[in-house]
């Protein structure tokens, strides 16, 4: 079984309150840490790795990007979900080319540009490409940005989730959707459902899968959260 296989695998037949927890690693280092932690698997964050490449969030170049990808792919063992943003401009055809040559065995993918959100059906057909060009050797995450574009109707994610897995997204992910309505995502989307955590304060990973969450993830919290560790030690090393 490849290892894309054994990712789709992890997002299936999980019961509630026990979602797939992914860690996101933002260099290679992290993701060692990570996986000898004990998760199956890993998903990198676009603004973990932004930071630790100097960038701002969405301003790393794809080159870069898709090398940082690269080098956490070769540290671990797991299998390695990137998020690639809106996917940089490329076609959908040398998106998957790119991702492949990282080792990546999936990817997420943002429905808004510039802080717009895409016109959902153009969107939807546009994963469709992503998705035959891949094949089955790539998850697609397809990221559902109208809570934080701030459209706060539930309908208008799920309507967007709709489309998009029928188009071959194998998990939705509505970002920055409150943990209330959960439940009302969960009764109208098919398959897997992709929910952010806190890494500090609100609803455990447990939490959020007994509110329907199948996988969590966590941005760039846990870069953030290390940073944070880090300044404190700096602190304590001046005389």
């Amino acid at each position: 079984m490849s290892k894309a296989d054994v990712f789709r695998d992890l997002h299936h037949d999980r019961a509630p309150g026990d979602p797939l927890v992914l860690p996101g690693p933002w260099d290679a280092a992290s993701a060692r840490v990570f996986a000898e932690a004990g998760f199956p698997a890993l998903a990198t964050p676009s603004a973990g790795v932004a930071a630790s490449l100097g960038h701002e969030d969405g301003q790393v170049p794809a080159d870069e990007m898709f090398a940082a990808v690269a080098r956490i792919v070769r540290a671990v063992d797991v299998p390695v979900s990137a998020d690639v943003e809106g996917g940089y401009g490329l076609a959908p055809k040398e998106l998957v080319e790119r991702l492949l040559e990282t080792g990546a065995v999936g990817c997420n993918l943002e429905d808004s540009v510039g802080g717009v959100l895409k016109d959902p059906r153009a969107h939807a057909d546009w994963l469709a490409e992503v998705r035959a060009a891949a094949g089955g050797r790539l998850f697609v995450n397809a990221r559902v940005d109208t809570f934080a574009r701030g459209v706060a109707d539930p309908g208008q994610a799920v309507e967007r989730a709709a489309l998009y897995v029928a188009a071959g997204a194998d998990c939705v992910y509505p970002i920055g959707a409150p943990p209330e309505v959960l439940p009302l995502l969960r009764s109208g989307i098919q398959g897997p459902i992709n929910v952010a955590a806190l890494t500090e304060g609100g609803p455990t990973p447990a939490e959020l899968g007994a509110l329907g969450a199948t996988r969590i993830t966590f941005g760039p919290g846990l870069q953030r959260r290390a940073a944070r560790a880090l300044r404190e030690i700096a602190e304590g090393l001046r005389p």
